[in-house]
């Protein structure tokens, strides 16, 4: 078994102001995180999450080093919360996908209500149960999912990471098949679009993880947006006989590290009604690196450091000009 093509992207959505969801796509490692919805910082917590789970990709093999793993991005976000006041009270979800090429298994790590999802013989099925209060009652059976879909708390989340010090982390492993396609996403693709829709717009791009994952983004889009969108995919494979053909594409440095584009020209349609508490307050912090996710920031230093020569040469220019 080997990895195959992968895929990720986010999207900002049709309602809020700035993107709260970071990801990550370096193989054999994926996850998705998503800043809690109305808390203070989420796009700070994601990206907390979304780097601890980044720098130990190269070293993190098994399931019980993946849970460490997203234990460590707990700490991350309680320390910083507890050490700068700005940004008390804020959380993320996240899940995770490990994958082991020589036992053919892959390792899922769960907190929240961000989604990992199994495409399988044209099959989907969804691997993570929502740690949210809706699906404990669907669960218990004071509701039907039909009922849930439209509850007014189904966004209310039952575990995060870094609202408390130490966090309870779903794990287990799925036994890969040759043709398998996994799918981590954020609730603002799951709650916008049905399985059935997941698994036919998957099918129609089955060759391309990329355009497959950006025609997901549309989907949401097309749906209403209500919320950040991110959506990571990979493929398994069988073992290359002799090559490394087909070997797994990881998402461009260039791509990771650019905005997402909108769904649509903001001049080709009114602007959508946005949510009065999601402006952020002037002395809020800046995330330590607010869109990514897969390449690193390497790029963004590189530009910074050629903004500043720039200026310091149009400083010195206009003093030497001064004192001719």
């Amino acid at each position: 078994m080997r990895l195959g093509r992968a895929a990720g992207v986010t999207d900002t959505g049709r309602r809020r102001l700035r993107n709260e969801d970071a990801f990550v796509c370096e193989p054999p490692l994926f996850a998705v995180t998503d800043g809690m919805g109305g808390a203070r910082a989420g796009e700070i917590a994601a990206e907390l999450a979304a780097t601890a789970l980044e720098e130990g990709a190269g070293q993190t093999r098994g399931p019980d080093a993946l849970v460490a793993l997203v234990e460590e991005a707990n700490r991350r976000i309680w320390q910083r919360s507890v050490e700068d006041p700005r940004t008390t009270g804020m959380g993320a979800v996240a899940t995770v996908a490990l994958v082991d090429e020589v036992s053919g298994t892959v390792a899922i790590g769960h907190v929240g209500d961000s989604r990992g999802y199994l495409l399988r013989d044209g099959t989907i099925e969804q691997l993570t149960r929502d740690h949210s209060l809706v699906a404990e009652l669907v669960e218990s059976g004071v509701l039907t999912p039909e009922e849930a879909e439209h509850h007014p708390q189904r966004s209310a989340i039952t575990r995060a990471l870094g609202t408390e010090p130490e966090v309870e982390v779903d794990a287990f492993t799925v036994d890969g098949r040759p043709g398998d396609v996994f799918l981590l996403c954020s609730d603002g693709l799951s709650a916008m679009v049905a399985d059935e829709v997941l698994a036919s717009t998957i099918e129609a791009e089955r060759g391309d993880l990329e355009r497959a994952g950006d025609a997901l983004v549309a989907a949401a889009n097309a749906r209403g947006g209500e919320d950040n969108i991110t959506v990571v995919l990979f493929e398994l494979l069988e073992t290359a006989e002799g090559g490394a053909e087909d070997a797994v594409a990881p998402v461009a440095a260039d791509d990771a590290a650019a905005p997402p584009e909108p769904a649509s020209s903001p001049a080709e349609e009114e602007p959508p009604e946005l949510e009065g508490d999601l402006r952020p307050p002037e002395t809020e912090p800046a995330p330590p690196d607010a869109t990514r996710h897969g390449a690193g920031p390497g790029g963004r230093i590189a530009a910074l450091l050629l903004l500043a020569a720039l200026l310091t040469i149009a400083i010195l220019a206009l003093y030497t000009g001064i004192n001719r």
